[in-house]
């Protein structure tokens, strides 16, 4: 009885639902809601195209203000000092520009725009301290520009490998950083033509300069950093010009600078590379130190230098003695290892290093920095000549980037081009050895004969991690560094 009744009501339903359909969808009823639904149709596309002239006219008065943020440069930095802005409130900017100088206790980069536009607001005075995160500027884009909310680019001088833009050129993607393909358009060079060396083919500042060097045959010259010897010669019939070195024995000028006198005591906090020098030396307080020097007749480097100064320059690189003592000390890295290495925090495990990256210490208007060449041990006297007329070039416009200045394992300071013969240098963590180079001068010596002759010496002072490096080791390292150095010639034998 229940089934009957549930098939009666749905036939019911049924019927009651065919005879509503075919009221409403009469012929009269269809014209009407067709028209209507024309009418509304129109109406609709009538207030999408007002709408539409509306945004248009609102995007090209106003565009939008984006605000860039102070990416992370990484090595854990969570902040920097604004140095100089490059732009002004007003100011109209494109892609890449720059924008401002920031130096963090590490190293100092450029933040370059990322969209075309006028900047509206600067965040920060010079020498004020700008967060990671937080914004730099306001910049408001041109109407049709991509808008974008990503962080500021981070630009410098050797850009970390991991960050890279794409160009394309004639079909294919060429891997750049901006700062390599501005480097690029400002000598007229095409990327398309050069061949990259970096990861999946990157085009590196280097490959740069290496083709501007192949196709004009010279660098631009480095600020000079490097003791200079010359043995004194004849007099000059005429006035020679001005001589790149200083003869031995004649000081130049004094360069003092002026005296400061406020009257008063200043108190500022510690910023950029003085606050890194503090974190530095407090790590390098607690290991034992363990000191020896020695000195070195440099004789017949002298000579060999003034032969091959004149080759080097013909190509472009100005050659001092410090490629020599880099590449001695690699050569003598290789027979004592364990002066390459580093020791972990709970002095538990050396860790040998496979790469001979051997900073300089450099004095520069920022301060004491210690950028390094890398991996020595595949170099030559020459490449590392190049090397570091590149570091001086970057060191003297303060554009040192965290590229050159990390990642070094064996240090040497040349603190003979400022003045001085012995020093007791500091180890820079986590290394575990560090030498100090004085100057040469010319002293008098006994020679084989028992007869007192000119000798171009050297004083060398060495410091060395004492936990895991002995006396003897570091005596018979600096003995075989030393011998390099007086037979040039024997390196010779073992140069790769």
């Amino acid at each position: 009885m229940a089934a009957v009744t549930r098939g009666s009501f749905s036939a019911l339903r049924l019927l009651l639902t065919q005879q509503y359909r075919r009221r409403c969808f009469r012929p009269q009823n269809l014209r009407y809601n067709r028209n209507l639904h024309l009418s509304a149709s129109r109406w609709d596309r009538s207030l999408q195209m007002v709408g539409a002239r509306a945004l248009h006219t609102a995007i090209a008065r106003r565009g939008a203000i984006v605000q860039f943020k102070l990416s992370d440069i990484g090595e854990g930095i969570m902040e920097v000092t604004v140095k100089e802005w490059y732009v002004k409130e007003g100011d109209k900017v494109s892609q890449f520009d720059s924008i401002c100088e920031v130096q963090s206790d590490k190293a100092s980069v450029t933040i370059t725009s990322r969209y075309d536009g006028v900047i509206r607001k600067l965040y920060y005075d010079v020498d004020g301290t700008a967060l990671v995160g937080k914004p730099l500027v306001d910049i408001e884009t041109e109407s049709g520009s991509e808008l974008n909310q990503e962080e500021d680019v981070v630009e410098t001088p050797a850009m970390a490998r991991e960050e890279h833009t794409h160009q394309e050129i004639k079909g294919h993607k060429t891997q750049a950083t901006p700062a390599v393909r501005r480097l690029a358009m400002e000598n007229n060079i095409k990327l398309s033509e050069v061949v990259g060396t970096g990861k999946d083919g990157r085009i590196l500042k280097e490959d740069i300069l290496n083709f501007l060097a192949k196709q004009t045959g010279a660098i631009l010259p480095p600020a000079p950093h490097f003791q200079e010897i010359q043995t004194p010669g004849p007099a000059p019939t005429a006035p020679a010009p001005k001589p790149v070195s200083t003869p031995v024995g004649v000081k130049p000028p004094p360069t003092a600078p002026k005296p400061v006198f406020t009257g008063k005591d200043v108190t500022e906090p510690l910023k950029g590379f003085h606050k890194a020098m503090v974190k530095t030396m407090t790590a390098a307080l607690k290991i034992p130190h363990f000191g020896y020097c020695d000195e070195v007749d440099l004789s017949r480097l002298v000579l060999l230098r003034s032969e091959l100064k004149a080759v080097a320059e013909r190509r472009g690189v100005k050659l001092s003695y410090m490629p020599f003592f880099i590449k001695a000390a690699s050569l003598g890295l290789l027979h004592y290892p364990i002066l390459n290495s580093s020791l972990d925090e709970g002095c538990q495990n050396i860790t040998y290093k496979a790469s001979h990256n051997i900073g300089l210490a450099m004095d520069t208007s920022q301060g004491l920095l210690v950028p390094n060449v890398k991996n020595v041990q595949l170099l030559s006297v020459f490449e590392i000549a190049q090397e570091l007329n590149r570091l001086q070039t970057l060191g003297a416009a303060g554009q040192l980037g965290q590229a050159e200045l990390m990642g070094g394992t064996f240090t040497l300071s040349n603190i003979g081009s400022i003045g001085g013969t012995y020093a007791k240098p500091v180890i820079l963590p986590p290394e575990v050895a560090i030498g100090a180079l004085g100057k040469i001068q010319v002293l008098p010596r006994f020679d084989s004969d028992g007869q007192v002759t000119r000798a171009h010496i050297m004083k060398v002072s060495w410091s060395a991690d004492h936990r895991i490096i002995d006396g003897a080791t570091m005596c018979r390292f600096s003995n075989l560094w030393r011998e390099y150095l007086e037979n040039p010639a024997s390196m010779v034998l073992d140069l790769k």
